[in-house]
């Protein structure tokens, strides 16, 4: 009888080693972007700057950062995004994380105009879903607010 609570102690520990191996995998492929044939290119002046990024396939979720010429001011800012097929959405956050402009790429190029506040040191962030994106791109323009 010891035998046989040994073994099914020892196999319900091993489903939850393997549930929480799945839970932590999960999380860190949840912040993960792959793409593939990316070309990226980022401008800052001291009237404004860009960043365009444009890619074969893309799939995952990321955030990432820009840094400007522009520390604590508040930025108008342009999004543009486009694909061909699959599901992109590009979204500029604010200080909090929360979304301040947001735009869903189609075939068609689709724009978005808002503004964004940039940190003590100039940066803002922006983040990039993708669902089985293919052919697509996205531009960045930004410039403080009412130049």
């Amino acid at each position: 009888m010891a035998r046989t609570k040994h073994s099914e102690q020892s196999t319900a520990s091993i489903s939850v080693f393997a549930v929480l191996c799945s839970l932590c995998a999960a999380l860190l492929l949840s912040g993960c972007m792959l793409m593939s044939g990316p070309i990226q290119s980022a401008d800052s002046t001291p009237d404004g700057g860009n960043v365009y990024v444009a890619f074969v396939s893309a799939e995952g979720t990321e955030t990432r950062t820009v840094t400007t010429n522009f520390p604590d001011q508040m930025l108008d800012v342009i999004v543009y995004a486009q694909n061909e097929r699959g599901q992109l959405r590009i979204e500029i956050l604010d200080p909090q994380g929360s979304v301040a402009v947001a735009v869903e790429g189609q075939a068609e190029e689709q724009t978005r105009p808002g503004r964004v506040r940039t940190d003590p040191n100039g940066v803002f962030r922006y983040r990039v879903r993708a669902t089985g994106a293919q052919q697509g791109s996205f531009s960045i323009l930004y410039q403080p607010a009412g130049s």
